[in-house]
C-alpha cells in the first residue's frame, strides 16, 4: 500500500465516526429516552399526543391506548402508544 491509500482509508474511518456520533448515536439515544417515557404509561395520566392533543389514559394493552379527550366523556379515541410525546403522571 502507498501512502497515499492508507490516507484515504484513515479519511474515510475518520468520517464514518462523524458521522456516527453526529447522527446515529444521538438518535438512538433519543429512541431510548421515548421507549421508557412510553413503558411509563399508565391509566390515569394525562399525555400529549404526536397531533397535539390532551388527554387522558383510560385503557391500555400491549401496544395501544385508549385516551379520553376534553370534557367530553364520549370522546375515546385508541391509538398506538407510539404516539404519546410527553407524559404528567396522575393528573
Amino acid at each position: 500500500m502507498n501512502p497515499g491509500t492508507i490516507g484515504t482509508i484513515i479519511y474515510a474511518v475518520a468520517l464514518v465516526a462523524i458521522f456516527y456520533f453526529i447522527a446515529i448515536r444521538p438518535q438512538k439515544k433519543q429512541q431510548r429516552e421515548h421507549d421508557a417515557l412510553v413503558a411509563s404509561v399508565a391509566v390515569g395520566d394525562s399525555i400529549l399526543t404526536t397531533s397535539g392533543f390532551y388527554g387522558v389514559v383510560i385503557d391500555m394493552t400491549d401496544d395501544v391506548v385508549i385516551v379520553e379527550f376534553g370534557s367530553n366523556k364520549n370522546c375515546r379515541i385508541p391509538m398506538k402508544k407510539e404516539a404519546i410525546v410527553e407524559v404528567d403522571k396522575g393528573a
